[in-house]
C-alpha cells in the first residue's frame, strides 16, 4: 500500500532537522510505482521531495543516485546551464514484517517542466536540449572516477552491444535481416573509436525540465542514478524519437557547436544501433521473464522494424527511412517496462 502524502511529510521532518512543512501533497514521479514521492512546502516556501523505494531496484537506484548527486560539486555543478537536485537528509524505516528497512530521503526540489516528448518540434527548446546534454559531456572525466562511479570504454560498449545481440540472436526470433544490419555496424571499426565521456547515463525526456516561457530552455535535469563515463552516443538515442527530423537535426546542431571537435555523425549512428537494440532487449526480457505477451510485442515490433528499414539493411544505417513504430505503441511498451525506452523515428544507416 502506499504511503501517504502526509506519512512521507512525517518522515522527512524526521530526516531534516528544524524542517517546518507548512504543506504536503502526492507528486508523480513517472517512475511506475517504484517511489512513494511527495512534495513538500517549507514554512519559508522552499520546496523539497521525500521519496521512499517500493523494491531493492529502487533502493539501489536511490543508492546510486546518492552517490552520483554527492559527486557532483560545487565546482562542477558551476559548468552546467542548468539546476541539479542536492540531498538534504534521510531516515530509516522500521520494517515489521523482516524485508531490508528502506529509507526515506529528502532533496532539493528542482523547479520546471518535464518535456514532452511528442510535442518536441523546432524551436529554442532543443536547442537548449542540444546544449545541455554537451555540457555534461564536457565536464572532466575525473570526479566520476574519484567517486568509484562506472567507467564504460568503448570496447567495453561494443562487447555489451554484441552480448545483446548474440543472445537475441539465440532465441531464433530477430529477422536475419535486422542481425545482419546490427552485425554490420559492430564490424565497423571506425564506429568504435570513440572517446568516453562523462554520461547522463539514463538520459530521455523525463529527465529534462525546461522552463515553459518564452525562452523554454532546459532549466534542471533529474535522475542522475546511472551517471558514469561512457558513450556519448547512450544520452542522444531517445532524441530520434521525436516527432519531427527538422527537431532532432536541431539538437544534434546544437550539441556540435557547444562541442566543437565531437563527430555527430557517428554520434548519430551509434545511437541509432542503440535504440534498435531496445526492441531485442524488450525480446530477452519477455524470455527471461517467461511472458509470452512480451515476446510477442517484441516480436511484432522488430517486425515494424525490418519492414521500416527495407531497403536500406545492406547500406547499414546511414539513409533516412520512415517511421518506424507509432506514439501509442511506444508508450505501451513503456509503461509495461519504463527501462526500455525506443527510437521510432527517422533511421539512418550504421555503415557506410
Amino acid at each position: 500500500m502506499a504511503r501517504s502524502h502526509l506519512t512521507l511529510a512525517a518522515l522527512a521532518t524526521s530526516a531534516v532537522a528544524g524542517l517546518d512543512v507548512a504543506a504536503a501533497q502526492p507528486f508523480s514521479s513517472n517512475r511506475h510505482g517504484d517511489f512513494d514521492t511527495a512534495l513538500l512546502t517549507a514554512r519559508d516556501g522552499s520546496h523539497y521531495l521525500v521519496r521512499v523505494p517500493n523494491s531493492d531496484a529502487a533502493e539501489a537506484a536511490q543508492n546510486a543516485e546518492l552517490t552520483a548527486l554527492a559527486s557532483l560539486s560545487s565546482g562542477v555543478r558551476t559548468r552546467l546551464p542548468f539546476a541539479l537536485s542536492s540531498f538534504v537528509g534521510q531516515s530509516v524505516l522500521r520494517s515489521r514484517d523482516g524485508r531490508p528497512a528502506r529509507r526515506a530521503t529528502v532533496y532539493e526540489f528542482v523547479y520546471g517542466r518535464r518535456v514532452r516528448l511528442e510535442r518536441l518540434y523546432p524551436g529554442p527548446l532543443p536547442e537548449s536540449i542540444g546544449r545541455a546534454i554537451a555540457a555534461i559531456h564536457s565536464l572532466p572525466a575525473g570526479f566520476v572516477v574519484d567517486a568509484g562511479l562506472p567507467v564504460v570504454t568503448a570496447i567495453d560498449s561494443l562487447r555489451s552491444v554484441v552480448g545483446v545481440m548474440d543472445r537475441a540472436a539465440a532465441t531464433s526470433l530477430v529477422p536475419a535481416a535486422l542481425l545482419s544490419r546490427w552485425e554490420s555496424a559492430t564490424d565497423d571499426t571506425a564506429l568504435w573509436q570513440y572517446q568516453p565521456t562523462v554520461i547522463h547515463g539514463a538520459m530521455n525526456a523525463d529527465a529534462l525540465l525546461h522552463s515553459a516561457d518564452a525562452e523554454d530552455r532546459i532549466v534542471g535535469i533529474i535522475g542522475w542514478s546511472d551517471l558514469r563515463i561512457g558513450d556519448p552516443a547512450r544520452d542522444l538515442s531517445w532524441i530520434l524519437s521525436a516527432p519531427s527530423p527538422d527537431t532532432v537535426d536541431q539538437v544534434l546542431e546544437a550539441y556540435a557547436e557547444h562541442r566543437p571537435g565531437s563527430d555527430v555523425h557517428e554520434l548519430r549512428r551509434r545511437a541509432m544501433l542503440y535504440a534498435e537494440l531496445e526492441l531485442a532487449k524488450w525480446l530477452l526480457f519477455g524470455m527471461d521473464t517467461r511472458d509470452s505477451g512480451i515476446v510477442d510485442d517484441a516480436v511484432q515490433m522488430l517486425d515494424v522494424l525490418v519492414q521500416s528499414v527495407h531497403g536500406h539493411i545492406a547500406g547499414g544505417l546511414a539513409h533516412e527511412t520512415g517511421p518506424i513504430l507509432d506514439v501509442d505503441e511506444v508508450q505501451r511498451m513503456l509503461d509495461e517496462r519504463p527501462q526500455v525506452a525506443f527510437d521510432h523515428r527517422s533511421r539512418s544507416s550504421l555503415s557506410e
